[in-house]
Parts: C-alpha cells; sequence; structure tokens
C-alpha cells in the first residue's frame, strides 16, 4: 500500500549542534531557519527536530521539564512556528522528538510527586521501597543503578537513565490523558509526527524482580522492554490522538527483537509506522555495554539487516539509518574515514537510499563528517560519556585506554557543530560554541563542497534525485545475493518486473565484479570493466 511516509527521506537535526544564530554557542531555531534554504537543496522531504523543549540539559533535552515551552536557548515559540511555516512552503515536512518514558526531575509533576506520599501527582511516577534497601538490582543506561533514594519521602524512585529523568507511571490514566493532550498540541500547530523516543519502554512489568544480568541490553530485552500493556497504551494512542491526522511516527525500539516487530508496526495493529530497530547500532558492543568494544563483520551486519528486512516484509515498514545522535558517525564505523573518506562515504549514502525502508540521514553525513578524537576527557560534554570517565577514574583503571573507546563509540562523536565553513568554529557560531568543533573543518566542511560536482554533498544530491525517479526503491521487494562475502553487500530490488542490483565494495580492495553482473548495465551505460573500485557503489538495471 501506497504511503507518504515510505517515500520520504529523513534528515535529523540535531538543534544544538546545527547553526547558532545569536552567538551564544548553541544551536537554535533561527539558526535552523536560516539554513531552509539549503535543507530544501538536499531534497529531503522530513526532518526529525531532536527536543527543543524547555530542559534543564542534564540529557541535552531528552529531560523535559515543560512540554509545552520551547527553551531559551533554542528561542521563542514564535521561532518556532516560523520555521515550521518556512519548511512547510518549501514543501518539507517535520517530526517532534516525542520523549515520554520520562520527564525531568524539575518538571512540575515530579516536584509535586516527591513533596510527600499522598500528594495528587504522586502517583505519576513509579515509587518503591523504603531507605536502606534498593527495590532490585537493575541498572540505569548510564551507569549505577535505576533507583534514586528521595530522602522527602524516604522512597526510591525508577529512572532507566540518568537520576534526573524519573521514569512516568504509564499505569496512571492522567499520565496518558496528559501526554495526548500535549500530542495534539503539536499536532493541531501543524507538526508532521513524532519520533518517539524509547517507546518500547513504557510499560513496566507488574513485579520489579532481580535480574540476572546487568547488562543493559539483556535488561532492556528481558525487562525493561515490551512490558505487558505496551500494546495497550500504543493502540489507545492511536485511538485518543494519532489516527486522527495523516501524519507519521516512528518508535525508537531498544529491546524490540524482530519476533515482535510486527505486534508495534503491523498494518492492522493501529500502533506505528515504523521503528528505528538498534540491533546494526550494538553491532560492536561486548557484554560490558557500549565501551566494551567487539569486533564485528560485514557478514553480521549483513544478518542483522536482511533479518529485519524478513520480518517486517509483510504488513511492516523499516526505517534504514547508520548513525544518529545517539551513535557514532557511520563513516567512522561501517566505512573509512581515512584515505577513503569520500568513497566510504558516497557509497553508505547510495547504500541507504537503496535498501528497502524509509532512509533517515545524520546532519552532516552529507558532507561526510567523522568522529571526534578530543585529547581529554573534560572536552566531552555528554552525560553517559562523563560518568563513563568519573567510573574509569573511581576504578583507576587507563585513562587513555579510556579515551581511545570514546573516539569510536562516545556520542559527542555525533553532537559536535556542523562544519560550515573553513572560518573560525566552522561557521557555526561566533561565540564559543558549546563543545569544541572537529578540527578537520579546515577541509571538511559545506562550502567547500557546494562547488565541486563530484563532492560528496552533490552525490547525495544527485542519489536523491535518482532514487525519487523510480519505485522500485521504496516498493521494491528485496533479495540479498551473496550473504557470506565479508567484502561485497549485493542485493536485488525488483517491482513490476523490472530488477535493480546493488553491489557495494565494503573494503579498501579493488575487487571483480560477481559473474551475475558482469557484462550488464551500471546506471544506464554498459559496463566494460568489470571492477570495483575500493567503496564504490554500483547499480545494474537488469
Amino acid at each position: 500500500m501506497r504511503k507518504w511516509w515510505k517515500e520520504i527521506v529523513m534528515y535529523q537535526i540535531y538543534p544544538r549542534s546545527f547553526k547558532d544564530s545569536n552567538g551564544d554557542g548553541i544551536g537554535d531555531l533561527r539558526g535552523i531557519i536560516e539554513k531552509v534554504d539549503y535543507l530544501a537543496s538536499l531534497g529531503i522531504d522530513l526532518i526529525w527536530l531532536s527536543p527543543v523543549y524547555q530542559s534543564p540539559n542534564d540529557d541535552n533535552g531528552y529531560d523535559i521539564s515543560d512540554y509545552y515551552a520551547i527553551h531559551p536557548e533554542f528561542g521563542t515559540m514564535d521561532d518556532f512556528d516560523e520555521l515550521l511555516q518556512r519548511l512547510h512552503e518549501k514543501g518539507i515536512k517535520l517530526i517532534m522528538d516525542l520523549v515520554v518514558n520520562h520527564t525531568s526531575d524539575e518538571h512540575l509533576w515530579f516536584e509535586e510527586s516527591r513533596k510527600s506520599k499522598d500528594n495528587p501527582y504522586r502517583d505519576f511516577y513509579i515509587w518503591k521501597g523504603n531507605g536502606g534497601q534498593l527495590p532490585n538490582n537493575w541498572q540505569s543506561w548510564f551507569g549505577g543503578s535505576a533507583w534514586e533514594y528521595d530522602k522527602n519521602t524516604d522512597s526510591y524512585y525508577l529512572h532507566y537513565f540518568t537520576k534526573k529523568q524519573p521514569d512516568l507511571n504509564w499505569e496512571n490514566p492522567k499520565v496518558r490523558n496528559e501526554i495526548y493532550k500535549n500530542m495534539r498540541f503539536w499536532l493541531d500547530k501543524g507538526v508532521d509526527g513524532f519520533r518517539m523516543d524509547v517507546i518500547s519502554l513504557l510499560s513496566k512489568p507488574e513485579v520489579f524482580s532481580d535480574s540476572l544480568s546487568e547488562n543493559i541490553h539483556y535488561l532492556a530485552e528481558h525487562h525493561y522492554a515490551n512490558g505487558p500493556k505496551i500494546h495497550t497504551y500504543l493502540q489507545e494512542m492511536y485511538e485518543q490522538v494519532l489516527g486522527d491526522y495523516d501524519i507519521m511516527t516512528v518508535g525508537e525500539g531498544p529491546g524490540i527483537t524482530k519476533e515482535v516487530a510486527l505486534d508495534y508496526i503491523g498494518e492492522d495493529r493501529n500502533e506505528l509506522n515504523m521503528i528505528f530497530q538498534l540491533d546494526h547500532m550494538i553491532i560492536d558492543h561486548g557484554p560490558g555495554g557500549k565501551f566494551d568494544i567487539a569486533d564485528f563483520s560485514l557478514r553480521d551486519l549483513k544478518k542483522i539487516m536482511d533479518g529485519w528486512e524478513e520480518a517486517t516484509a509483510n504488513g511492516g515498514w523499516n526505517n534504514i539509518f547508520l548513525d544518529n545522535h545517539d551513535f557514532p558517525r557511520m563513516v567512522s564505523r561501517f566505512g573509512n574515514d581515512g584515505e577513503f573518506r569520500e568513497a566510504s562515504t558516497k557509497m553508505l549514502l547510495g547504500f541507504l537510499l537503496t535498501q528497502k525502508g524509509t532512509p533517515c540521514i545524520y546532519m552532516g553525513s552529507e558532507i561526510g563528517m567523522t568522529n571526534v578524537k578530543f585529547k581529554s576527557p573534560e572536552e566531552y560534554r555528554d552525560i553517559e560519556t562523563v560518568n563513563y570517565f568519573q567510573e574509569v577514574k573511581d576504578q583507576q583503571l587507563n585513562m587513555e585506554e579510556a579515551l581511545q573507546k570514546v573516539h569510536i563509540q562516545g556520542r559527542d562523536n555525533v553532537r559536535i557543530p556542523i562544519q560550515w565553513n573553513d572560518s573560525n568554529n566552522a561557521g557555526f557560531t561566533d561565540g564559543n560554541p558549546w563543545i569544541d568543533v572537529n578540527p578537520n573543518y579546515k577541509s571538511i566542511n559545506v562550502e567547500s563542497s557546494e562547488d565541486h560536482k563530484d563532492s560528496i554533498l552533490n552525490f547525495f544530491r544527485d542519489f536523491i534525485k535518482y532514487r525519487k525517479q523510480d519505485l522500485i526503491w521504496v516498493y521494491g521487494s528485496y533479495e540479498n545475493l551473496d550473504i557470506d562475502s565479508e567484502l561485497l553487500y549485493s542485493y536485488q530490488r525488483e517491482y513490476e518486473g523490472r530488477r535493480m542490483i546493488v553491489i557495494c565494495n565494503f573494503s579498501n580492495y579493488q575487487l571483480d565484479l560477481p559473474d551475475y553482473v558482469q557484462g550488464e548495465y551500471v546506471n544506464g551505460n554498459y559496463d566494460s570493466t568489470p571492477k570495483l573500485r575500493p567503496w564504490e557503489i554500483k547499480i545494474y538495471s537488469i
């Protein structure tokens, strides 16, 4: 079934790091307004805007203290309204981040909830136990216990993330009604849907029993995610709000496995349009978590991507991405950000735009931005990384080794400012940036890419145009042609009797083309050279 949200190309903006308009070192809404023409030039159809709500910024905006207010750092509600209008005038839709698993501890609801056990807001959050004994052994996503003691009522509250992000109690219908009311507020303004933060975690277990493992991925899959009432809540959300609007919903799905995916996104479920599955984003996480870095192979990646395609082929839909605000730069993780940075970025962008599903590109990937390698822990800002460095210090472990791991996995890798030009601070701000820019901005920036027809930026623009010319890239069936190769990722798309074969070279070597495409036509021209250059993508019309 054709749907507009299947045919678009998404682009994520992390507003704090996109463009600063007033010199305070923090990206803002007026900075995005300044760049609307640039965004339109990319050919993208929809922007996912990371949180711009009122927040103490313990977790950079994912700790919301007022769902109805714009944080002054980002501007005003008038600025937001103008941005939405400008984007719509350019034919670009906008979805907001819906963060409703938790609030900030500075939200009015929580400030009231902690005052006394008989406060009307007490049951807006999850309180357990008494002083002296943790309710169970669960761990927070960012380290330490998932329970925080509050002396006001001699009780513990649950927080899956930082202690300043108490989890909401979705069992309480008053909580749900408040959330639905807020969703309508933004939808009635004209936003085009929501990216739903950790949506799989809303429903808590009936019994908070101890876990057999403190590994966060084990906790997510076996305790935190897919709770007993999650589908009741999502179907109620659809009935109360979502079903009344022609919008797009994409849920972030920690702990969602292939086996239960269609429970969330099945066409007959009346829940979500698609999910961000995270299996390929934790592909190199060892038993100790993301900073316990494990090896992975191209074959591992193919198995994950193919498995999700197979699981959702009948009645579901995927979102395809290789990085976002929580995970390292795609070229540094899945490509080669050194000698073959340009070639591998182009290949990865082409890969995203020819897989089956709605592609989502993270800001800066269109120019091949890379991970950053700050030299000291003090240069990092992300709460997860700061906590990790503190653990390393407390346990007297090797800080240099910790830095190397953060260079690979830290979230600040993707939160550094966009590199607009080669002027001071990469053209991001006239002030002091909230986090330092990547020193490679002199050679990697938007301005230097604009006038080079073979730049990554112009490749991206041209490839989006190419994708939009043919519905085979949206609705065509998908088949992997070589699951076992550790160097080539080859797949076939077929639609209305036509076939396209995509060959991606995931290596630093020149390779022979597979027999099944030698002598065929690549991008409409006869391919007389049956070779693939390092990190090259070729597309054959068969």
